[in-house]
């Protein structure tokens, strides 16, 4: 089947020229006039390449590019803008929209068909790639406070030690991490770094510069606490592509993801391998999470890909739900779960330690060495 190629100018007779080129060149050209009609069918019929004109009525092909790049289905097409706007400010703002390459009018053919094929090469050798990509495993929970952050760290280091494998643990909220003051590690905000690049700049070298190095063998991707602003909490594409590099680089990649109430909840399920949710024995908790593994099974996991439950209980207090009552709450079961171990959470915060490492033979770091064995199997399998 060929590539299909979507050109995108209001001029009848560039569409047509070029729609000719394409044909000779083996590829399938589809046909929009205006910013709208592309949108429509690169949504609908989503091609392999977008040759893009700038100067159009409607959306000009710059916001097309941004529009674009705003959703997870169309947000890796490279895009081609071929226009007669050659200022250096124009060129500016079309690679700040996303775009992938920049050429000017007029061109000649040999150099339009070359930057066509260097395009759609690249982009056969990105699926390829990710055909190899590494098991990626989200953490999260129905609400913030159950300890989702601390079970993405500490079974990241427990089957970094006990597989000795290449594991990268990686926070995705922005603004709200708190691996870097939990660990007294110094460095960059590197997740807020990465969304404020373009797509295109987002790559396994920028990825690698921005990870946090430890004495725990796991290179961790911070957030921090500081605020990061409206444009990284809405870089839909960028998630997406952090998590593309991050799978390049481990056989294991675990990500705190927080809630579901993420604005790129809906790029996390579809990368993840499999979800872990963390919950508590507190009837609130418990239906929320419900409701949340119901959103989970929609999506395919639990039949396609796995979906784990945790249990972690914080408190002593004999007013919580016993697991048979949360399994029967949940209709799933719950595959580990951690007794309250205040003293030891205390020690982990003074100590800036991770609770697995202070106490590698206790009851909670034994639970995390089987959370490790569960995952090593997906991996295998994965493999």
């Amino acid at each position: 089947m060929p590539e299909k190629i979507l050109i995108v100018d209001d001029d009848y007779e560039t569409v047509k020229f070029l729609a000719l080129l394409i044909k000779n060149l083996g590829y399938e050209p589809l046909e929009a006039l205006n910013g709208m009609d592309a949108l429509k069918l690169a949504h609908e019929n989503p091609p392999n390449l977008i040759i893009l004109d700038v100067m159009m009525p409607g959306l000009d092909g710059f916001e097309v590019a941004r529009s674009l790049r705003r959703h997870p289905e169309t947000a890796l097409i490279p895009i081609l803008m071929y226009t007669a706007k050659s200022q250096v400010e124009d060129k500016l703002t079309g690679y700040e929209s996303g775009v992938d390459i920049y050429l000017t009018k007029p061109v000649h053919s040999v150099e339009l068909t070359a930057n066509i094929k260097a395009l759609l090469l690249q982009k056969r050798s990105r699926e390829a790639a990710l055909e190899d990509k590494g098991y990626i495993v989200g953490v999260m929970g129905a609400k913030g406070g159950l300890g989702v952050s601390t079970v993405a760290l500490n079974l990241a280091i427990a089957y970094k030690q006990n597989h000795n494998a290449k594991v990268i643990a990686a926070e995705m909220r922005p603004g709200q991490g708190s691996w870097m003051s939990e660990l007294g590690l110094t460095g960059k905000n590197g997740l807020a770094s990465l969304l404020r690049m373009n797509r295109t700049e987002i790559t396994g070298t920028s990825v690698n510069n921005q990870l946090a190095l430890n004495t725990y063998g796991v290179p961790l991707l911070l957030a921090t606490d500081e605020e990061c602003g409206f444009e990284c909490i809405t870089a839909v594409s960028q998630y997406e592509a952090v998590i593309e590099e991050l799978s390049q680089a481990a056989e294991l990649v675990l990500l705190d993801i927080g809630t579901n109430f993420h604005p790129a909840y809906e790029i996390f399920t579809q990368q993840c391998d499999e979800i872990i949710v963390v919950t508590e024995p507190q009837p609130f908790s418990v239906k929320r999470t419900r409701t949340l593994i119901e959103n989970l099974k929609a999506k395919g996991y639990g039949s396609a890909k796995a979906l784990t439950i945790v249990m972690l209980n914080r408190s002593r207090t004999e007013m919580t739900l016993n697991v048979s009552q949360i399994e029967e709450a949940l209709g799933q079961s719950v595959a580990l779960g951690f007794p309250p171990a205040p003293e030891l959470a205390y020690m982990s915060a003074t100590q800036s330690t991770p609770i697995y490492i202070l106490q590698t033979d206790g009851i909670i770091s034994q639970q995390f060495m089987k959370m490790a064995e569960h995952l090593a199997q997906h991996v295998k399998i994965h493999g």
